[in-house]
C-alpha cells in the first residue's frame, strides 16, 4: 500500500505500509518509541521496556484472526507503526501507534489509525480501546476525530516522569 507525500522540497518520498513483519522490525519499533519519547517527553529507559515486553508477547502469541500490526517504511527506515490486539472479551486494544517525528503531518498517522479501526471492525471486535497520555495532543486529536471518547484518566509517576494516562474507547 504505497503512500506518496511531498518532503516539502517537492521531492516525492515513498512510504510503504505493510502488515508483514521482517527480522529486526520489532526491535526498531521498540527503539523508535524509546528514543522518541525520551527526546520529546523526557521519559526514561523504563518506557522502552514498557513497550518491549507486551510487544514481544504480542508477536509470540499472534492470532491472525484478531491481531494485526502495520509497519510504515520509507526505504529501509521504519517511520510508523500501529497494532490491534484482539482480546478474549471481544474488545480490541490499539497499541504501538507511532509516527516518526520526521514523518508527522504527512497523513500517515490518520492512515494507520483508519487501517487499525477497519481491521478491528472486520475481525468482529465490539470496541477498540487505547491508552495514551494527556500531553500527546496530536494523537489525541486523531483519536477524537475517529470517534474515540475519553473513558478514564489516571495520574502518577511512570517512566521517570509525572504523567496522566488516559484510556479512550471507540464502540464499533
Amino acid at each position: 500500500m504505497p503512500m506518496t507525500r511531498s518532503s516539502g522540497a517537492g521531492d516525492p518520498v515513498d512510504i510503504v505500509v505493510s502488515d508483514s513483519v521482517q527480522p529486526g522490525d520489532i526491535g526498531e519499533i521498540i527503539r523508535l518509541h524509546g528514543v522518541t519519547y525520551s527526546t520529546e517527553r523526557g521519559w526514561d529507559h523504563t518506557f522502552e521496556a514498557y513497550v518491549a515486553e507486551p510487544l514481544g508477547r504480542f508477536i509470540i502469541e499472534f492470532d491472525p484472526t484478531r491481531d494485526r500490526i502495520w509497519i510504515a517504511r520509507r526505504g529501509e527506515e521504519i517511520v510508523g507503526s500501529v497494532a490491534i490486539k484482539g482480546e478474549a472479551d471481544g474488545s480490541a486494544q490499539l497499541r504501538w501507534f507511532m509516527v516518526h517525528p520526521t514523518t508527522r503531518g504527512s497523513g500517515l498517522g490518520r492512515k494507520l489509525l483508519a487501517q487499525a479501526i477497519d481491521f478491528a471492525r472486520s475481525s468482529g471486535a465490539r470496541e477498540v480501546f487505547l491508552w495514551t497520555t494527556d500531553d500527546l495532543d496530536a494523537a489525541r486529536h486523531l483519536y477524537t476525530q475517529a470517534g474515540f471518547e475519553l473513558a478514564e484518566s489516571v495520574s502518577g509517576r511512570r517512566w521517570g516522569a509525572d504523567v496522566t494516562e488516559q484510556r479512550y474507547l471507540l464502540k464499533l
